[in-house]
């Protein structure tokens, strides 16, 4: 009985050893094919890009972003007390600062990137990469997860700065020194602004 379970146990283990490397390589060809859209979208380093292709450089770069999900995780325990037309305005005041926010250095997607490590537990992944640009190593990491079948970024680094987390700390901060509601309207300035 024990060598059976032994064998089993081995097999499962292989099994999903071989489904989690399948995993991590739809994911990296899913970045990779992202990076080469923006890449081709870009050209080389000293072309100008036009209102059009800024907003279709803008639509591919946070098209994978789940907001809602970095957006629960940013507001904590406050976003489950909301009521859904006031987690809604949040995610679609968050998500525009963010899509506005992810194009101030366009040099970034220039970069020749490098995979370093793709982890995959069960429907959710950490990917580890290195944008090299003039000589410059720039770590960029994503936590993504699977939903509906599709991977989404659900939260990124760049150079050890997490977006959700980031904002998670800024947020806290403001609710409790003046309130969700002081934290709502700076979203709407900041949003009206970009």
């Amino acid at each position: 009985m024990k060598l059976l379970f032994f064998i089993f146990s081995m097999i499962w283990a292989t099994s999903t050893a071989f489904a989690e490397t399948d995993r991590a390589q739809e994911i990296r060809s899913i970045l990779d094919d992202r990076d080469d859209q923006i890449k081709e979208l870009l050209g080389p380093g000293d072309t100008d890009i036009t209102d059009q292709q800024r907003e279709q450089l803008r639509d591919i770069v946070n098209d994978m972003m789940d907001y809602r999900e970095m957006g629960r995780y940013a507001l904590d325990d406050k976003f489950e007390e909301l009521d859904s037309a006031e987690q809604d305005e949040f995610i679609e005041l968050f998500a525009k600062i963010i899509r506005d926010q992810s194009l101030q250095r366009l040099d970034i997607y220039r970069a020749e990137v490098v995979y370093d490590e793709i982890e995959v537990h069960n429907s959710t992944a950490k990917v580890s990469t290195t944008a090299i640009l003039d000589k410059n190593r720039i770590p960029i990491l994503y936590r993504m997860m699977e939903k509906d079948g599709e991977w989404v970024i659900t939260d990124m680094s760049i150079d050890d700065a997490w977006t959700a987390e980031s904002y998670r700390r800024s947020f806290q901060n403001i609710i409790r020194r003046r309130g969700y509601e002081a934290l709502i309207e700076n979203l709407r300035r900041r949003a009206d602004q970009a």
